[in-house]
């Protein structure tokens, strides 16, 4: 059984994790099947959207214990390299909008993954756990990154503690974009990506290249920034047309 589904609906990319009997745990092979979908996706211009679900009960249970202490395991850091770093790089510096669709717990890795999106949307009943600290490890898929900037002093003691947030509290905290009833969570999801994918793929893919940037930037260059990107997107045809489209109206 493939450990990640991949199909296609119009402009959309629905991928899938596919371990629901380990809670959609990662093990090396699921890593590389996702590394590998995700590199498909940011080079198919017929792809316009990305959204990262889970099959089962679960989103991800983050990493599967017992490749990381079976016999003949990877050292834990080379697990952090090999199959995390990279999954977390490809899905920020995506040049398309990318979903998560969290459906159920989202622990430890997989909890920063879905952080790691652009746009989070959950099911009610879903949480999220920075498990790592019960088992002696320290966060890791940019959990330290992410988190202190998006929700500044919660950040430390949840991963102190590694106490489960519910999906609500994390809508309230602004740590995802929306929390919806478990029945309405496919359709919200599927509705956000149609939208993005009516829209301009270079307009969305500047927009998110320069929100990415901000960490690191003063106001002065990010603003510089801004000029430079604006043109680039003033001067291509999408924008034409939707100008054009908006003034025939």
């Amino acid at each position: 059984m493939e450990n990640i589904l991949f199909e296609q609906n119009e402009k959309i990319a629905i991928l899938t994790l596919n371990r629901p009997e380990k809670l959609n745990s990662f093990n090396t092979e699921m890593a590389i099947q996702l590394q590998n979908y995700l590199d498909k996706c940011n080079t198919d211009n017929n792809i316009s959207c990305v959204i990262i679900k889970a099959a089962g009960k679960a989103f991800c249970a983050g990493q599967d214990l017992q490749e990381a202490i079976g016999e003949n395991a990877p050292a834990i850091d080379s697990i952090v390299r090999n199959s995390y770093n990279p999954i977390i790089i490809k899905i920020t510096k995506m040049s398309k909008p990318v979903i998560a669709m969290v459906n159920g717990v989202a622990a430890g890795a997989g909890a920063n993954i879905a952080f790691a999106c652009d746009i989070v949307i959950a099911a009610q009943s879903s949480s999220f756990i920075q498990a790592f600290s019960k088992i002696g490890l320290v966060p890791d898929s940019g959990g330290t990154f992410f988190l202190p900037r998006m929700i500044g002093a919660k950040a430390l003691p949840l991963m102190l503690l590694g106490d489960r947030l519910s999906a609500s509290d994390a809508d309230k905290m602004n740590l995802i974009w929306k929390c919806v009833e478990d029945e309405n969570l496919e359709v919200e999801v599927m509705k956000v990506a149609s939208k993005l994918s009516s829209h301009s793929a270079t307009g969305l893919r500047l927009t998110k290249e320069l929100v990415n940037k901000t960490w690191s930037n003063t106001l002065e260059e990010q603003l510089q920034v801004e000029e430079k990107y604006q043109k680039i997107a003033g001067d291509s045809d999408e924008y034409n047309e939707a100008v054009n489209a908006f003034l025939n109206k």
